[in-house]
């Protein structure tokens, strides 16, 4: 520690004052020396102070020598038209390759799973697309209401989460395979499955807000119609997904807290075991899970005989164990340590990796994507449907699935 807070320093300086810009610039021309020098500047300031801050490091603080590097925390604008003139601002300083939009979810494990599985296992890679996939659900709930002022101060939990990651989820479970792992060849990937996603339409979007055991609307949101809960149908208009529904939910105040992604299967034709699976034909679905909470796995969903006589199926997993299998020891038996991921994103952001970071296309389609919906919330008010505080949210999603031909995972 001591050796850390020896190579801190701190300038005082406020965010639009220039001066204080130019102080920091000089102490850090003293501390580099005539050693060429890279600069990365975390920009964790509120949206209405970035712009100011930004065009001050751009005009003063650049590196003179190395390169320079900003990181921009989300969310990337308020909608369309903000998030295009924060683009180009930005852009009116740094090139784009300087601009490291960061979002911590995307550095989780899971999210750098999702491109190592199709493409560098060949029982997944023909099997993903319309003709074998039936649907993919993916899932970011929470039992927490620790974000919850967040989420009903304007911004909202489709703007926080939705618009970034999701969005960026799908993008890479979906995109067609890179020329090479080059962050710009798959960013090129992503923005296209951005483009040809169909803009969410306010009827396949059901919107919801936590109310308090007694039936009440919580007091922290209650002058608020900011959505605590969003659940959503996409399509993917291309060749490889057409007619795939993609549902996803996200919210807080909910019963369990889950990080996971559901790929489903197609049933097999003519199953001649299809009397043997059960009642319920869609128990017998195959299924890919990808977990990162509440403990990280890898799990396919497959048909089984049950033990004895007779001959009955039942669906089983088989199980990675993904973390036990990863985290044990080494050498000296100690616990691997894997990094968070604000750790990995960083560390990418040194490196010059900026595959897990959004370009400015890709903000400006996932903002395209939403759009509809998020004008139909702030233009007429659309008031979110009450769920229950420790609930499953609300009942109009259910009426979503069903309308979409879709059996939810979890239920």
């Amino acid at each position: 520690m001591d050796a850390f807070l020896s190579r801190t320093y701190y300038i005082n300086g406020g965010y639009d004052n220039r001066d204080g810009m130019s102080r920091l610039d000089k102490r850090m021309k003293q501390i580099e020396g005539v050693s060429k020098a890279n600069r990365i500047f975390y920009l964790s300031v509120p949206q209405e102070a970035l712009v100011d801050v930004a065009c001050n490091i751009g005009d003063k603080a650049q590196a003179p020598q190395g390169w320079t590097r900003i990181i921009v925390e989300k969310p990337f604008g308020f909608n369309s038209y903000s998030s295009h003139q924060l683009t180009k601002s930005l852009l009116s300083k740094f090139e784009e390759r300087q601009i490291y939009r960061i979002d911590h979810m995307l550095g989780r494990n899971l999210i750098e799973n999702l491109t190592v599985l199709r493409f560098s296992n060949l029982v997944f890679e023909p099997l993903w697309n319309r003709t074998y996939i039936r649907n993919v659900q993916v899932v970011i709930v929470s039992e927490s209401v620790a974000q919850t002022a967040k989420y009903s101060d304007g911004y909202g939990i489709i703007r926080d989460i939705f618009h970034s990651h999701i969005l960026q989820t799908i993008a890479l479970l979906t995109m067609e395979p890179p020329i090479s792992l080059d962050g710009e060849d798959i960013r090129n990937e992503k923005v296209k499955v951005l483009r040809s996603t169909r803009r969410l339409d306010p009827a396949d979007a059901i919107l919801g807000q936590y109310k308090s055991r007694s039936g009440d609307k919580n007091e922290a949101i209650l002058n608020s119609v900011g959505p605590t809960y969003c659940a959503a149908a996409l399509y993917i208009d291309n060749a490889r997904w057409d007619g795939v529904p993609f549902l996803v939910r996200v919210g807080t105040g909910l019963i369990k807290h889950r990080v996971e992604i559901h790929v489903q299967f197609r049933h097999v034709p003519g199953n001649i075991y299809r009397d043997n699976i059960g009642v319920n034909i869609d128990l017998g679905t195959n299924e890919l899970i990808l977990r990162d909470e509440p403990d990280e796995a890898i799990l396919v969903k497959i048909n089984n005989k049950v033990p004895g006589l007779g001959l009955q199926l039942d669906a089983s997993e088989l199980n990675l164990l993904y973390k036990d299998r990863h985290v044990l020891v080494f050498l000296n038996f100690a616990p691997t340590q894997v990094p968070d991921s604000y750790e990995h994103l960083i560390h990418d952001v040194i490196d010059g990796d900026n595959h897990l970071f959004m370009r400015s296309d890709e903000v400006a389609a996932a903002w395209n994507i939403l759009s509809p919906v998020l004008d139909e919330i702030d233009k007429h008010h659309t008031a979110p449907e009450l769920y229950e505080f420790g609930g499953r949210g609300p009942v109009g999603a259910y009426y979503l699935w069903a309308k979409h031909g879709v059996p939810w995972a979890d239920e």
